[in-house]
């Protein structure tokens, strides 16, 4: 029993490393909380000598030494919605690049209850939010004491990553009217307005159809992102474009890929397959679109570079306040990424395959 605990690997200490390297326990203490203030020679001796002890950090000191706790923030509004739980996935895959881990919360659109979530975050000493839900205006988001990004909503006042969502509108359109539709029809939300980015898609489609004088309709559905509610609302649009517009050939381009693969779904019941009078367009290139029974084509978001960018606004401004605290940066940042048209089974149908 006893040669059990003489065989138990002693913990390194600071101390350790300081007698290992010649340095003061100080340099060493600067070392992990302030690297920038040693030269990179010293920084280097004490990196090898820590592969040298074998040193665990003890991650728990450090934050209260400190006071960073390497947490990122994020609210999601749901998981249900694939482009949500893509791209909370891609961001989560930056910890290998940025070491930040994250804490989620998965928001209600009830705006006390995402507060709460706030606050709660704000305990955890998080140093940075992302922020997908719609709920929270951006002007109540920058007076946190702590930087915010937001991706793909209303984002006046803090910073934001986008998609050019115009011009996704501009190329579903087109792509439609290429494949000489009689009647182009955008399903989109009724929670999409002119505020928030994603109202672009349909200013595109409209601009687009007007542009060329083709014949089109803007359809509004629920908001909601439950399944059940979402197939209900598509049903009964399903229904009207089928009987409606019977016989003629009809583009259909909905703003979001689980939409748009509910709506291929409701045909594919009916009909067995795809019928040759539909063309259908989605939005985001979640992996739905990839992974439907028939592909959709879909205008892509770029959901992981999104991500990436989302994290990398998020850093800089994180790492910027701690060299000037308490002043974060003046104005917002907003970036924009270009869509990317992707054609797949659900308008490159028959001979157009062929072409």
């Amino acid at each position: 029993m006893g040669s059990t605990n003489n065989n138990k690997k002693k913990k390194v200490t600071f101390d350790d490393i300081a007698k290992y390297t010649g340095f003061s326990k100080t340099t060493i203490s600067r070392y992990f909380n302030s690297p920038d203030s040693l030269t990179l020679d010293n920084q280097e001796i004490i990196s090898n000598a820590l592969v040298d002890l074998d040193y665990k950090e003890n991650k728990v000191a450090r934050i209260l030494a400190n006071g960073k706790t390497e947490f990122i923030g994020v609210i999601v509004p749901n998981l249900q919605n694939h482009y949500y739980s893509e791209m909370l996935n891609r961001i989560l895959q930056t910890y290998g690049r940025y070491g930040y881990k994250f804490l989620v919360f998965v928001g209600n659109e009830q705006e006390e209850t995402e507060r709460q979530y706030i606050q709660e975050l704000l305990a955890y000493n998080i140093e940075g939010l992302i922020v997908m839900s719609f709920t929270l205006p951006s002007r109540e988001l920058a007076k946190l004491p702590i930087p915010v990004v937001t991706i793909e909503r209303e984002d006046r006042y803090v910073s934001s990553v986008n998609t050019d969502n115009y011009m996704g509108g501009v190329q579903a359109a087109s792509l439609l009217a290429r494949h000489n539709c009689e009647i182009l029809i955008h399903i989109n939300t009724t929670d999409t307005t002119p505020e928030r980015p994603a109202y672009g898609r349909i200013r595109g489609f409209l601009d687009i159809c007007e542009e060329k004088k083709l014949n089109h309709r803007l359809i509004y559905v629920s908001q909601s992102d439950i399944f059940e509610e979402m197939q209900e609302s598509l049903y009964t649009v399903f229904q009207e474009l089928d009987t409606v517009y019977s016989g003629m050939k009809k583009g259909i381009f909905v703003s979001g890929d689980t939409r748009a693969n509910i709506f291929l779904n409701l045909l594919i019941r009916k009909y067995g397959s795809l019928p040759d009078d539909y063309r259908i367009v989605g939005f985001d290139d979640s992996p739905i679109s990839r992974e439907a029974v028939i592909p959709i084509s879909t205008v892509g978001q770029q959901i992981e570079k999104m991500a990436y960018e989302a994290v990398s606004i998020l850093v800089e401004q994180m790492e910027d306040r701690k060299k000037r605290r308490p002043v974060l940066s003046q104005e917002p940042v907003h970036r924009v990424l270009a869509p990317i048209l992707i054609r797949r089974e659900t308008t490159e149908t028959g001979e157009e395959t062929k072409k």
